[in-house]
């Protein structure tokens, strides 16, 4: 029977797609460890008290990519190079979606505009790195190999998404509730796009390594698409709403080290 536990398990159980695996996730987070360095390093006077905050979003990001170079590490594999249609933040950043990556290789201030961006575009991405580690840490919460780092990163994650619906929620009554509005719901659907495809190549690729026959790929492949007309009729508006999170200051003080991964 297919199901999320038997896919990811195949996954993890084969080197070859494991490798993949770690190497895309390792990838993305280290892309997100930069963008939070560089918009720290730029953020405008006006919202400098946002600055160790970045930085702790930044420092967690570059924390679990180093997660996931550990676990290839321990099953004695060399990460391998990611595969360009499964690159989320780059596919992302070619949609227009959040700051992208030549304003802020220069070495000017962002304005607030951008910060809102940043944090609008965040929380939209937050949304899905939560909601794919809570997966993780359901099926393989208890794993002897993997499950601490889910769990570890699944806690980041979700003090990630408390952190953005904070910022955002006072910006809102500072005056800014349209302009981030209208910035969510340009991110969300440009979002649930880039998933799709993204999911879609990756499981191409899984299938690939995997040997898996055309049914069971065709199968896949119609799932990700029912997934993403859910979203595209509505479910995508989880993505835009704000509300005060239960962890307030999520992201006060350093990132926690992780010594057995690190």
């Amino acid at each position: 029977m297919l199901s999320a536990r038997s896919l990811f398990t195949e996954i993890l159980d084969n080197d070859d797609s494991f490798r993949l695996f770690c190497s895309i996730a390792a990838s993305g987070e280290a892309q997100g460890g930069w963008e939070n360095g560089r918009i720290a390093a730029l953020i405008p006077a006006s919202h400098r008290e946002l600055g160790p905050r970045i930085v702790r979003h930044g420092a967690d990001e570059d924390k679990h990519g180093r997660i996931f170079n550990a676990l290839l590490r321990k099953r004695g594999l060399d990460p391998v190079d990611v595969p360009t249609d499964t690159d989320y933040t780059m596919l992302l950043e070619r949609q227009g979606i959040g700051l992208a990556h030549d304003k802020l290789r220069v070495e000017e201030p962002l304005t607030e505009y951008d910060i809102i961006t940043y944090l609008a575009h965040s929380r939209v991405t937050e949304q899905r790195a939560a909601e794919q580690m809570q997966l993780l840490c359901r099926l393989f919460g208890d794993h002897p190999d993997i499950g601490r780092a889910v769990r570890m990163i699944s806690n980041d994650e979700d003090n990630h998404l408390a952190y953005c619906h904070e910022e955002l929620l006072r910006l809102a009554a500072a005056g800014h509730g349209r302009t981030i509005q209208r910035i969510l719901r340009e991110s969300a659907l440009a979002e649930i796009r880039v998933y799709r495809d993204v999911s879609l190549a990756v499981m191409a690729h899984m299938g690939r390594l995997l040997g898996w026959p055309k049914a069971k790929s065709a199968a896949l492949a119609a799932g990700i698409h029912t997934v993403y007309g859910y979203e595209r009729l509505g479910g995508w508006r989880r993505m835009v709403s704000l509300r005060m999170p239960e962890r307030l200051d999520a992201l006060g003080g350093p990132a926690k080290p992780a010594p057995e991964f690190a």
